[in-house]
């Protein structure tokens, strides 16, 4: 895939997608309704978790009050895949719809996973997870900064950057703050900690319903202790080299390793030798 110049290329597909839902007040013959079952879902899909009482709550809504916005298809040999519009899919299925309105739009697979990210970005759908994976695939597929991505999607480039480090986080942390057993606040200061540091942290978190500046606080503890052993073990190395060199000559067996040194003895007399020595 060829990087794309941010600035023309992201403001080319916001237009488009503008463009796109606004012929539906000016172009009727675009909109089409569809079975659901020939519906397929967007492989390029950034969003893996959907909450199913959110689901329903939609579905019941589009149900009784109709679709407000239709969901955007690409037709395809056997049917059309969906664009954008997951939630409405799924939650319409889930109050057993049969049908739904789409957005018919030519389209390539190029195409299809830009106006997936965007739309979820544009919607709030993400988690924090998936928010921080679409932006770096944004940043990645436009070969963009930060700071660019920040202006053209209207978002600051300090909450892209805290975003995105989301991503370094153990796969246990990133789900724990999935299933909202922790909140992005509380992500956000495990950042740094190894896997096993943020397990037990986690645990606490849940288990003791810490707030974040409590969590701060024995991140804070657990960083001056770490400090305190290592100077502690910053034990210092001597050389030995002639001491030992001299007590070989003598018969003496001896080890040395940074501050010690051992002499180890065949028998009393060669002990009683080392003693008169001394």
């Amino acid at each position: 895939m060829k990087n794309m110049k941010l600035g023309r290329g992201l403001d080319a597909l916001l237009g488009e997608m503008s463009e796109a839902y606004g012929n539906e007040s000016s172009s009727k013959d675009s909109i089409i309704e569809l079975s659901l079952k020939d519906i397929r879902p967007n492989p390029y899909q950034p969003r893996k978790y959907f909450n199913e009482s959110s689901l329903l709550e939609l579905g019941e809504s589009i149900k009784n009050d109709g679709l407000l916005q239709p969901i955007v298809v690409s037709e395809d040999i056997d049917g059309y895949i969906l664009i954008a519009g997951e939630r409405r899919v799924r939650a319409s299925k889930l109050v057993k719809l049969k049908t739904i309105r789409a957005l018919l739009l030519n389209t390539d697979e190029q195409k299809m996973r830009q106006f997936a990210l965007i739309e979820n970005i544009q919607r709030d759908d993400l988690n924090s997870i998936e928010l921080a994976e679409a932006y770096s695939e944004l940043l990645k597929m436009y070969n963009a900064t930060q700071e660019e991505l920040a202006s053209k999607i209207h978002k600051s480039r300090t909450h892209i950057t805290n975003t995105i480090r989301l991503l370094q986080l153990s796969p246990k942390t990133q789900k724990a703050l999935i299933d909202k057993k922790i909140t992005a606040g509380h992500a956000k200061v495990l950042i740094g900690l190894d896997e096993k540091q943020q397990q037990l942290i986690v645990n606490s978190i849940v288990g003791q319903k810490l707030s974040v500046r409590e969590v701060e606080s024995i991140i804070k503890n657990m960083k001056l202790i770490d400090e305190s052993f290592v100077e502690k073990v910053n034990i210092p190395e001597y050389d030995f080299s002639d001491l030992k060199e001299r007590l070989n000559t003598l018969g003496y067996k001896t080890n040395c390793s940074k501050n010690k040194f051992t002499i180890e003895f065949n028998d009393k007399n060669q002990v009683d030798d080392f003693l008169s020595r001394l």
